[in-house]
């Protein structure tokens, strides 16, 4: 076969650590240093390259513990190039400068080293769905998500409300709260008869995916709780 049809699949060339080969696949480049990323997304890799499942810390063990979610991470580290990409998922690179955002553990791909995270309670959850934990990205550098088709990116100036598991990120300076319905058709199909959105409000944006997530057969949910927020970190 003629190289020539194939040229348009060649690796585009890196423009930083974190870059994208396509519209669902995340092209990294390792000089001697590491990313986090996560486990399972590895598609391919070229070079002299480590993976490594590392837990976050006690302090993160114990909010995972509590919070009863968990996805796991691995450190990559070495020199070399690793493809990375989720389920055929759309992949978006953002970026932080000195700066925080909130993003559904389900959504992450990866970070760059210079990004600290930790697992936090939705503001205004209390104890409504179990709680409604998501993880808070605050540092300087790039960050990949992954959507689940293409994503709209609504201005929360105005207020906003998303089903928890559509709501792909929103930043730092957006007030959240949790609103409870609960009518005749919530029953069908529901085992509680309660649906809950987020509510967004203030300067910023919040970035929604056109999907509720993965479906999850109601007899394997058992007895944990997290509020239908995807899944997040693993010690």
């Amino acid at each position: 076969m003629s190289e020539t049809n194939l040229e348009q699949f060649r690796e585009v060339t890196p423009a930083g650590r974190l870059t994208l080969q396509n519209s669902a696949m995340l092209k990294v480049s390792l000089q001697n240093d590491q990313i986090q990323a996560k486990l399972g997304s590895m598609v391919a890799y070229q070079g002299d390259v480590r993976f490594e499942h590392k837990g976050g810390g006690l302090g993160r063990f114990f909010k995972k513990a509590m919070t009863g979610e968990g996805t796991q991470l691995m450190t990559v580290t070495g020199t070399g190039e690793v493809f990375l990409a989720h389920d055929k998922r759309k992949v978006m690179v953002l970026e932080l400068d000195n700066d925080r955002m909130t993003v559904n553990g389900d959504n992450i791909l990866a970070f760059e080293p210079g990004i600290d995270w930790d697992i936090r309670r939705v503001e205004g959850a209390g104890r409504l769905a179990g709680g409604m934990f998501n993880v808070v990205l605050e540092g300087t550098g790039k960050v990949a998500v992954t959507s689940d088709g293409e994503p709209v990116l609504l201005d929360t100036s105005t207020p906003t409300f998303a089903d928890p598991d559509s709501a792909i990120a929103w930043s730092g300076g957006v007030r959240t709260s949790v609103k409870s319905d609960v009518s005749f058709k919530t029953f069908i199909g529901k085992g509680s008869g309660e649906t809950f959105q987020i509510g967004f409000d203030g300067p910023g944006w919040v970035l929604i995916q056109p999907s509720e997530g993965p479906t999850i057969p109601e007899h394997s949910h058992g007895g944990q709780g997290g509020g239908g927020m995807g899944s997040f970190f693993e010690d």
